[in-house]
């Protein structure tokens, strides 16, 4: 009867005070119901929650808020936007001058911004504001303003790529090798502490036999956001990141405008690497001796194409194959025309030493600039300098939009250098950059470049290798890049291709050309096929290196199979192959095929676990070698708040820690990929983009049965190489239907609450007692409330019935036995706060009390089942003489 009521009379107000007509239910009814947290539409008793906050559509991770009451209804509850939240709005700087706060000065007051709304939802544990969009700043789809990022918190991080190598050949001899890189760091506040690792260990056995062993700390380096300049600082190691001037390595300080803070459709483009492996091959892109990158991948093209935006410069790229041969290229790394918004200006400050990987400076002192300005809407000049002892640089260009035409840049750099064997030289080096998008040919020119450089300019790279070698090595004269791509869509066809060319004065010439054409196609019943063409020249000093791949394939049952032949240096081969995923994590590749030397075997197995990403190959050529290799990429993240081993993501990068409390087993989705919390309740996501709105999830198809999810979505922005936190309310155990008696015999009243020891809501009690509860555990204690209060406290058992705990009767025990144990204990109850007034904590209704005054003023007392007529609310009692004080007895 009293459910019945409340849902039809909460289903039919519509006021703000709901009022409820008790004459309908029977006198027994009426004195044990709690319908206080049903009686106002939305009420949240006044205290401090963490929830998610959602401004307009947007979402900020979970934080801590607060609810009191307004000053004109001590009843009532009203959320409390404090200066943090408020600052995390983006509020235009003139519209903050026009706030007006309440609760002196701790909350905003909602009404100092006409149109805008907030309320509180217990239920999804969130907050929605709503601001009109006048009054916030810029802001784009997954991208927020600088006042909501997320520095992240406090954490130490291990992150590696380990790649080993067994190699048996038929002479007799055979090569073991295991090698690694990686970054240990940690973050501080806003700073990020970085040390960048690479290691190699070679043994080999035969006729040239040999071995080593090295380990080195390629840079020592710290950097920070400064979202006030739009700016990156960075100290230590580093190497010159600017658009003008080629890269080199420095140990300093720098100071650069940071392209990521932008909104993604400003940002600038990262370089990506192609070619070819002829068998299961290791690839290591290094720069100036340090690795970048290094991963094992399949015979067949590659393409590489996570590198980060930040590579400037020339690349080794070095392709390690399993028959013991390698290929070796350069590549160009080019920029897009440096355009620049209308009015903005960008901008780059450096100064420091140059210095080379055993951690000396090598070179004089030095200072370095460059800026960017938006002239119009479609004019940028540009320019920058470098000047040192014995070295100078002065660059001046011109961009232009060319809106349909696409994007041009025209650049100039004077260079003055003092060698000791060859004096003075001066000289000139001329750029010029195109790019376009030719949308109605569904074609793009990435980036078209040309660059002629006189015989005696000099980059300060080429000026640092000239005062380490005793002479000029390597001087570039002219150097042609194109990377461009085209659809045809009407044949399912599509062209890549991508050009280098570079001229020295004193050296060969270098090119490398590649050219891609793939299509997707059906031929009569065989439905999906694909088909790849690949060809390549390289041309590195002085000797080409050319070759073809021609690839096919159709679906197979689950997976595909293929055929591939290539053509190398007059060597021709052939494979066929089958590719299987056994589920999103796992796949294999099994190939069999032959060539000059004989029958060819391979396999080739990628598991992508939640600690760590691991690769394992395996070839054999008759007559010739056999080969073993495996991978393993992860890291290890550390914080006060938790920690775990998760697989592979931009080393040293920013991530998120995931916190499902103690809830192991917990699918957690970002990213695109899916990982589970471990043991302790903790995840962590990788490969999380800095400025960018990430979204982390908890994938409730796939939850376990015995655990809910209050919220299941969360989303911030982190700063770059941040650790970000979220934390996710998931209620875990069985479910069961029980009934609570307390200890006289009654029930709790109809609406009283079943909290867990986590303080969440995990049942409300219904008519005599009955309530579901969810995410219980054997021997847990929970705690009824009602009025407010908490009032007793419910103990699980720690055995179960073979069926459950369904159907089940469980006692609730006055929460004032906690007093009776400082009796015990001797302990006394908190000192009266006015004189002669003692208030006694925990003290539930229907118990008979026993206070006694200790000397001083203390207070300790004891409590008994008690008959109903002594139930709640405030009591007073006379005091009676006894020998160690006073006593009162109810």
């Amino acid at each position: 009867m009293a459910a019945l009521f409340v849902t039809l009379a909460a289903g039919l107000a519509q006021a703000e005070d709901i009022q409820f007509n008790l004459d309908v239910l029977d006198v027994a009814d009426r004195a044990n119901i709690d319908l206080g947290q049903f009686s106002r539409k939305g009420y949240i008793m006044p205290g401090d929650y963490s929830m998610a906050v959602h401004i307009n559509k947007q979402q900020l991770p979970e934080q801590s808020v607060s609810f009191y009451p307004p000053e004109d209804d001590p009843k009532g509850s009203e959320l409390c936007i404090g200066p943090g939240l408020v600052g995390q709005l983006g509020l235009k700087p003139e519209v903050e001058n026009q706030l007006s706060w309440w609760r002196e000065g701790q909350c905003l007051n909602p009404d100092s911004l006409p149109g805008m709304s907030a309320r509180g939802e217990l239920g999804t544990a969130s907050v929605y504001i709503s601001i009109p969009q006048a009054y916030l700043e810029y802001a784009a789809d997954n991208w927020d303003p600088p006042s909501r990022w997320d520095e992240g918190v406090a954490g130490l991080m291990l992150d590696y790529n380990l790649s080993a190598r067994v190699q048996g050949y038929r002479q007799g001899s055979d090569r073991r090798d295991l090698s690694g890189n990686g970054v240990v760091g940690l973050n501080l506040g806003a700073w990020r502490v970085r040390a960048d690792w690479q290691a190699r260990v070679e043994d080999s056995s035969g006729s040239f036999a040999s071995s080593a062993n090295r380990l080195d700390w390629s840079r020592f380096y710290a950097y920070r956001p400064i979202p006030e300049l739009g700016a990156k600082l960075s100290v230590g190691e580093e190497y010159l990141n600017f658009n003008i001037f080629d890269s080199f390595r420095f140990t300093g300080a720098s100071l650069l405008s940071d392209d990521n803070m932008l909104p993604p459709n400003l940002r600038g483009y990262a370089p990506e690497v192609t070619g070819t492996a002829r068998t299961n091959a290791k690839v290591i892109i290094s720069q100036q001796g340090r690795v970048l990158y290094e991963t094992q991948v399949a015979a067949g093209p590659f393409r590489i194409q996570d590198l980060s935006d930040a590579v400037r410069g020339e690349l080794d790229v070095r392709v390690e194959e399993e028959d013991g041969s390698v290929q070796e290229f350069s590549l160009s790394t080019a920029t897009i025309p440096y355009l620049t918004r209308p009015g903005a200006v960008r901008y780059k400050m450096a100064l420091g030493r140059p210095s080379n990987g055993e951690h000396s400076t090598t070179g004089p002192w030095f200072g370095a600039g460059e800026f960017s300005w938006g002239v119009s809407n479609g004019w940028s000049l540009y320019g920058g300098a470098i000047a040192g002892d014995d070295y100078g640089a002065l660059a001046q260009g011109i961009g232009r939009d060319l809106m349909r035409f696409g994007a041009l840049s025209l650049d100039m750099t004077q260079s003055w250098a003092r060698l000791p064997q060859e004096g003075t030289l001066s000289g000139g080096s001329y750029r010029l950059s195109y790019a376009k998008g030719f949308e109605e040919y569904d074609s793009q020119v990435t980036f078209a470049g040309y660059r002629f450089s006189e015989r005696d300019f000099m980059s300060m790279g080429e000026y640092l290798d000239a005062l380490a070698f005793g002479r000029r090595a390597r001087s570039s004269k002219e150097r042609y890049t194109i990377t461009a791509s085209k659809h045809f869509r009407d044949l399912g066809l599509s062209g890549y291709v991508n050009y280098n060319h570079d001229t020295y004065w004193d050296e060969p010439e270098r090119d490398r050309y590649s050219l891609t054409l793939s299509r997707q196609f059906n031929l009569g019943r065989l439905r999906g096929l694909s088909s790849s063409l690949t060809a390549y020249r390289n041309k590195y000093d002085g000797v080409n290196d050319d070759g073809m791949y021609l690839s096919l394939s159709m679906p197979w049952g689950t997976g595909s199979v293929s055929y591939s032949g290539s053509v190398n240096q007059g060597d021709v081969s052939h494979q066929a192959s089958y590719y299987d995923r056994l589920n999103e994590r796992d796949s294999y590749r099994l190939s069999l095929g032959s060539n000059r030397g004989g029958t060819t075997a391979s396999g080739y197995y990628n598991h992508r676990g939640d600690i760590a990403q691991v690769s394992a190959s395996a070839s054999h050529q008759e007559g010739q070698y056999s080969s073993v290799g495996m991978s393993l990429q992860g890291g290890a993240t550390l914080t006060a708040n938790g920690a775990a081993f998760h697989r592979a993501g931009a080393q040293g990068g920013t991530r998120v820690l995931v916190d499902t409390g103690d809830v192991p087993g917990v699918p957690v989705r970002g990213h695109g990929a899916s990982t589970a919390t471990n043991h302790f309740g903790k995840a962590v996501v990788t490969d999380v983009s800095s400025y960018y709105r990430s979204k982390v999830s908890i994938d409730l198809n796939a939850m376990p049965d015995n655990a809910e999810a209050i919220r299941s979505v969360t989303q911030g922005t982190l700063t770059e190489g941040a650790i970000g936190y979220r934390r996710f309310e998931v209620v875990a155990g069985e479910k069961a239907m029980v009934k609570i008696r307390l200890a006289n015999g009654s029930a709790p009243p109809f609406g009283a609450t079943v909290i867990n020891g986590k303080e969440q809501d995990v049942g409300i009690v219904g008519d005599d007692g009955d309530v579901y509860l969810s995410g219980i555990r054997p021997g847990e204690e929970m705690t009824v409330r009602w009025n407010g209060e908490p009032r007793c406290a419910l103990l699980l058992p720690e055995e179960w019935p073979e069926a459950g705990l369904s159907g089940t009767s469980l006692s609730c025990r006055p929460l004032t036995e906690s007093v009776d144990k400082k009796v015990a204990s001797g302990e006394e109850a908190p000192r009266a706060k006015a004189p002669g007034r003692v208030v006694l904590p925990d003290i539930g209704g229907y118990q008979r009390l026993k206070i006694s005054m200790a000397p001083g003023g203390g207070a300790i007392g004891s409590a008994s089942p008690a008959a109903p007529e002594h139930n709640e609310g405030e009591h007073r009692a006379d005091a009676v003489p006894t020998r160690s004080g006073t006593e009162s007895i109810w």
